[in-house]
């Protein structure tokens, strides 16, 4: 993949609907999310027509704290489970990407403030459309041994919200990286609706 990947995402849009490019603007995936769900329900698509699922991304609860996501290819096999680390959580966003009951990697959000005040801006009319320009949330994304493997953050926008998702310097399997990656779009999906 050419890095930096951007996940893209209409704020005004019903129905959550994600688009990952690289850094040429070529589609790389394309979520969407049905809209007026209990449960979170995500399928992840080749093309933004989705006709070719890849992916399915299940809540394993209907109120989201604490909840698991498991994460499966079309098969039904298992890739990883996202898992939000509850009581954790509440003050800076902490989730474990979990392959067979063992930790991989950690996401912790590396400034809450950032995420605070992009919410409270963006509940104030007219002012919440400048809150995407002034408000940046960052997510940093280690392995195991705490080595930071991937950086996620929130670019200036108006209308939309854009995420950068940036390499840094610890090298990852292809399937450890396709895992991060369908693990940064729940991720994505769950924080935007926080802040």
């Amino acid at each position: 993949m050419a890095y930096p990947l951007k996940i893209r995402f209409k704020i005004l849009a019903i129905a959550r609907q994600l688009s990952v490019e690289d850094a040429s603007g070529q589609l790389l995936l394309y979520v969407k999310q049905k809209a007026f769900k209990l449960k979170e329900k995500v399928t992840v698509y080749a093309d933004r027509e989705q006709t070719r699922p890849l992916y399915e991304i299940n809540a394993d609860r209907v109120i989201d704290f604490s909840a698991s996501y498991h994460i499966r290819n079309l098969e039904g096999a298992l890739l990883g489970v996202l898992r939000q680390q509850g009581m954790r959580s509440l003050w800076r966003a902490r989730f474990e990407i979990v392959v067979a009951e063992q930790v991989q990697f950690k996401i912790r959000e590396e400034n809450p403030w950032a995420k605070m005040g992009d919410a409270f801006l963006g509940e104030i009319p007219v002012l919440g459309l400048l809150s995407g320009y002034l408000w940046h949330p960052r997510y940093l994304i280690s392995d195991a041994g705490g080595n930071p493997v991937i950086r996620i953050e929130k670019q200036p926008a108006f209308l939309e919200g854009i995420f950068e998702f940036d390499r840094l310097g610890t090298p990852l399997s292809a399937d450890d990286e396709r895992l991060v990656l369908l693990s940064s779009l729940m991720l994505v999906l769950l924080e935007r609706r926080r802040g």
